[in-house]
């Protein structure tokens, strides 16, 4: 093959090679179908950076025994897999979380089984970067989904509460339609009282 050629060929080989290495190591997931994405704000300023409020998150200062189950409007979910990760980007697909340490993560599933979730809280070093993770989780990627439900009827919502990230999922499990409104107000009610602890404790 002439030189010519064999150079743009080349050229075009080691393009493709390098976009797939992308896509695949990029781990790009389902989205939800409804996603609600809500910046931080001036009732979190005294937890605004990491510096102002430095202890780290543990498993048992979100998911005490008071939250095995959550219940609004008549539904209860029940946790089922939980746990708490320094590598936040094990939980994340086609996004990074800049300067985050932890990320705290739960399962739950409605008592009659039709509706299933997970709730993550990630710990960023202050508002920015948790304003610029939701920004991109409402763009650019998504958290990695673990629960097995229906991606394309969920509905999410991501708030940065500080320098805090909440993520609350929920999708209905097999088919028909089921009441998705409850089980998140649920799960995205399970970090306020931490959040809440943490701004009265640094006032």
């Amino acid at each position: 093959m002439p030189r010519r050629v064999l150079i743009p060929v080349l050229v075009a080989l080691v393009a493709l090679a390098a976009a797939t290495a992308y896509l695949f190591l990029r781990g790009d997931g389902p989205r939800p179908g409804v996603f609600a994405g809500e910046r931080t704000s001036a009732q979190y300023a005294v937890i605004d950076t990491a510096a102002l409020d430095p202890t780290p998150l543990t498993v048992a200062e979100v998911l005490g025994p008071q939250t095995t189950t959550l219940a609004s409007g008549g539904v209860t979910m029940v946790r089922g897999s939980s746990g708490l990760l320094d590598d936040c980007g094990e939980m994340l697909a086609g996004v990074a979380a800049e300067g985050c340490t932890q990320v705290l993560h739960a399962a739950y599933t409605s008592a009659d089984r039709t509706v299933a979730g997970q709730f993550l809280l990630f710990n960023l070093t202050d508002g920015r970067a948790a304003d610029a993770l939701v920004s991109a989780l409402g763009s650019s990627g998504f958290v990695r989904q673990t629960v097995a439900f229906d991606a394309a009827r969920s509905r999410a919502q991501a708030r940065a509460l500080g320098h805090f990230v909440t993520v609350s999922w929920v999708g209905p499990v097999g088919g028909g339609d089921h009441d998705l409104v409850h089980p998140q107000i649920a799960l995205d009610g399970l970090a306020r009282a931490v959040v809440a602890d943490r701004v009265i404790a640094a006032t």
